[in-house]
């Protein structure tokens, strides 16, 4: 059964799940990456960063004088040009996905021009917040940063919430990109971050809008582990909670995801090793993931990017579904690629 992909929210309603029949990899058409999957109102939502390496970058009106002079300084590769707005997609069993065009452009975030990727949603206080890297700041002297974005609904449209980045300085080390937020069992909400090889988390206020002290007065607290690159993820199961990160170079074939164990959101952390990786029978570059709980199961999926063996190109990846398994003592299973996918997992409704 071919994977089913219609636009709209009609379309999505008319949707049925058809059998058990799994949905192949790569889930949807297209070249998308960093994919973040959540569940929100009923259905699961899946939010990637374009990587149409093909496409024509994006010259037509609309931004503003200083967007426009920041991508005529950056533009250093071509997929910078096309890099500007994030599509989403839902569905109500994991298998049947609904595209949902252009949720957030850079031109409804005056500070952002290009490179936009690795968007972060979290449901709180009735409306849905985007955490998302733009502009790839290389010093603390560029504009650019972690930004933050709100809607009403989870399928967008999204407006700069802040006019100007969250973060947009270097601290302990880590570029500010690959935002994560990751909200406690108290309800307090963490935002996990970091590339060139540095983690931080920080701590948010009540209305996602700004960094406040950890308990111990530090503001952006280093969690970096041995092997980390990028894309810190966080998930708790049975009060363990479960750091995890990509590691290795995002365009070569040793990318992948690696993760620790802790007893509470800060750590401390003990390694683990590697649980995602490529497989020579497969795909390449199996990296940056998310991870979803199937509601009212002990069930676990994993969304990640990966490149077809036959592609070389760095920004060709594909999003695919696998399950995520754990041993006995709470330890991870590797994940087994494969291009079945997963099977259809409908969302139970309290009745």
């Amino acid at each position: 059964m071919k994977t089913m992909i219609r636009t709209g929210l009609a379309a999505a309603a008319a949707l049925l799940v058809a059998g058990s029949a799994p949905a192949p990899n790569p889930i949807v058409p297209g070249w998308y990456a960093d994919p973040e999957i959540h569940v929100f109102g009923g259905r699961y939502w899946i939010y990637p960063t374009y990587s149409d390496h093909g496409a024509v970058p994006d010259t037509s009106p609309g931004f503003t004088t200083a967007q426009a002079e920041l991508r005529k300084q950056k533009m250093v590769r071509p997929s910078y040009g096309i890099q500007t707005f994030f599509n989403a997609f839902s569905s109500p069993d994991l298998v049947h996905w609904t595209k949902h065009g252009h949720v957030f452009d850079v031109k409804d975030a005056a500070w952002a021009a290009f490179a936009i990727w690795a968007p972060s949603v979290i449901e709180a206080n009735g409306k849905y917040y985007m955490f998302f890297s733009a502009n790839d700041i290389q010093s603390d002297a560029e504009t650019g940063g972690i930004g933050l974005a709100v809607s009403d609904k989870p399928g967008g449209p999204f407006r700069d919430a802040l006019g100007k980045p969250l973060i947009d300085k270097f601290h302990n080390g880590a570029q500010p990109i690959d935002p994560f937020a990751f909200r406690d069992k108290d309800g307090q909400v963490y935002l996990y971050y970091g590339g060139w090889q540095h983690c931080n988390v920080v701590k948010l206020s009540k209305d996602l809008k700004s960094i406040v002290p950890h308990a111990d007065g530090s503001t952006f607290k280093e969690i970096t582990h041995p092997g980390y690159v990028e894309g810190s993820f966080m998930i708790e199961r049975k009060s363990v909670y479960y750091l995890m990160w990509s590691e290795g170079g995002w365009t070569g074939p040793d990318y992948s995801v690696a993760y620790a164990m802790g007893p509470g959101p800060l750590g401390p952390f003990k390694p683990m090793g590697k649980i995602l990786q490529q497989d020579f029978k497969i795909a390449r570059g199996a990296g940056h993931h998310s991870v979803v709980n199937v509601p009212g199961t002990d069930e676990w999926v994993i969304a990640y990017h990966r490149r077809p063996l036959s592609e070389t190109s760095g920004e060709r990846r594909q999003l695919a579904l696998d399950r995520m398994e754990f041993n006995a003592d709470g330890t991870i299973k590797p994940v087994v690629m494969t291009n079945d996918g997963v099977a259809p997992r409908p969302i139970r409704r309290a009745r």
